[in-house]
């Protein structure tokens, strides 16, 4: 399971979880991700629970990237503990999640849309957050393609 290999405080304030996400919020390596819709805490263990949906589903075919870390600790104190007596002792990590952050990537050739929707849909089901499928659509790709050759032929005829 995920967790940092080192942190400068053991133990770390909750927290509040408003707005929405500014970083990671934008498809980066694969063709198809699963966004979060609201905010909430994303255990390490819901994180390898969805990997392993995913990569079953596409047997190994095409590349998963996973955009969250949980880097925050969570702190918890032994059952029927009197009050008092300081703060508990860390037991599991988690990743905050906002709503717009991209959780999961998938990419590859031999991933259509269908399989990548079907993966995604698997992983889900595991996640705390309700998450939304979104794809990269392959008309402004080539749009914007065409918009850079446009570019660099009138480079070209400048330069002549």
């Amino acid at each position: 399971m995920l967790s940092p290999k080192r942190t400068k405080f053991r133990k770390q304030h909750r927290g509040r979880m408003r707005g929405v996400a500014s970083k990671g919020n934008t498809i980066a390596f694969g063709q198809f991700a699963l966004q979060a819709q609201d905010c909430g805490w994303v255990t390490a263990r819901q994180i390898e629970a969805s990997r392993r949906a995913m990569t079953r589903y596409i047997k190994r075919g095409g590349q998963i990237w996973i955009r969250i870390f949980p880097d925050k600790p969570v702190t918890m104190r032994p059952a029927e503990t009197r009050m008092g007596s300081g703060k508990g002792n860390p037991e599991f990590w988690v990743a905050v999640v906002k709503p717009g952050r991209i959780l999961f990537e998938m990419g590859g050739e031999d991933i259509t849309e269908e399989i990548a929707k079907e993966a995604m849909r698997l992983a889900q089901y595991k996640l705390p957050v309700k998450t939304k499928f979104i794809s990269i659509d392959k008309n402004l790709e080539n749009a914007s393609q065409e918009k850079k050759n446009i570019i660099k032929k009138s480079q070209e005829e400048v330069k002549q």
